[in-house]
C-alpha cells in the first residue's frame, strides 16, 4: 500500500500561513518518527511527502528526511512557478503550491504560471491541484494548456461536506475527468465534515461522484496526516475509505491504494 498524501512539518522552522494555535493537535511537530509505527501496523510501506509551505527551504528539508527515510518514496515540493528552479533529486517527484493562500482565483491560469507548469511537464513533474471548488473553472484551461503535464486535485478541491452541499461542487469537478491527464486524491475529506460527528456515510456520495467520474484508475488514496488528526485517527481515515471501497475488484482497490500513486508519480 502507498499512502499518497502525508505531511511533514516543524514549528517556527518555516512560513505555514494556515497554521496557528487555534488548530490544536496540529500546533507542533509532526516528524518520520510519528508516523512510522502507523504505517507499519497497516502495512503501508511507501508515502508521498507533500509541502506544506510555499518555501523552497522547505522543500529541500523535505527531501533530506525522504533521504533518511525509506518509507519516503518521494516529495511533492515547491518551486515558484513564475521562475521555477527545479531540484535535481531522485526522491523530488512533483510540485504543488497553496493555491487557497493566493488572493485570486485565477492564480492558476496567469501567464507566467502556466509557463512554469509548461516547465515542469517538459521535466515530467506533475503537478498537485491545492484548490477549492472555486478554482475549478480554471482547471481547465490548465490542462489544455499543459496537455502531457499529469494533474491531480488534492482532496477531491474540499467539498463542502460539513453542509451537506454537492451540486455545485459536482458540478464544477464532474467536467474535469474528461481530461485525461487530471487525477483526483482521496484524501482530506474528513477534515471537510463535521469534525466530532462525521459519519462514513457523509463521505460516500462525494467518494462515489468522484468514482463515477474518474474511475479507479485515476484515484489514489491519501490520508493527509497529520492534517486528518482535526477529524479523524489515522486508522480511521484509512478505515473509512476501505469501507466505502469494499465492493471494487480487489485490481480496482490496489490501483487506489497502491498502483495509481505509483505511476502517477513513478515511484522507484
Amino acid at each position: 500500500m502507498i499512502d499518497a498524501h502525508q505531511h511533514f512539518w516543524q514549528l517556527g522552522r518555516f512560513d505555514y500561513p494556515w497554521m496557528s494555535k487555534d488548530l490544536g493537535v496540529l500546533y507542533r511537530d509532526y516528524l518520520p518518527a510519528d508516523l512510522a509505527p502507523i504505517l507499519q501496523r497497516h502495512h503501508i510501506t511507501r508515502t508521498v511527502l507533500v509541502q506544506a509551505s510555499n518555501s523552497i527551504a522547505e522543500s529541500r528539508w523535505l527531501l533530506e528526511l525522504a533521504d533518511s527515510h525509506d518509507f519516503i518514496a518521494g516529495v511533492v515540493g515547491w518551486v515558484d512557478l513564475t521562475n521555477p528552479e527545479i531540484p535535481t533529486h531522485p526522491k523530488f517527484k512533483g510540485v504543488r503550491h497553496l493555491v487557497e493562500s493566493e488572493p485570486n482565483d485565477d492564480w492558476l491560469v496567469l501567464p507566467a504560471v502556466l509557463s512554469g507548469l509548461q516547465k515542469l511537464s517538459a521535466r515530467g513533474l506533475p503537478y498537485d491541484l491545492l484548490v477549492h471548488t472555486r478554482h475549478l473553472k480554471h482547471v481547465p484551461l490548465v490542462a489544455e494548456s499543459c496537455p502531457d503535464l499529469k494533474l491531480v486535485i488534492d482532496h477531491l478541491a474540499k467539498p463542502p461536506i460539513a453542509r451537506n452541499e454537492i451540486d455545485e461542487w459536482s458540478r464544477a469537478f464532474k467536467p474535469l475527468a474528461n481530461y485525461p491527464n487530471i487525477y483526483c486524491k482521496l484524501s482530506g475529506l474528513v477534515t471537510e465534515a463535521n469534525w466530532d460527528s462525521w459519519r462514513v456515510d457523509d463521505l460516500r456520495p462525494y467518494v462515489d461522484c468522484a468514482l463515477e467520474s474518474f474511475g479507479p484508475e485515476r484515484m489514489m488514496f491519501g490520508s493527509d496526516y497529520p492534517v486528518c488528526l482535526l477529524a479523524a485517527s489515522y486508522d480511521r481515515v484509512l478505515g473509512s475509505f476501505q469501507e466505502i471501497l469494499k465492493d471494487l475488484s480487489d485490481t480496482d482497490r490496489e490501483k487506489i491504494f497502491a498502483g495509481n500513486a505509483a505511476k502517477f508519480y513513478r515511484l522507484d
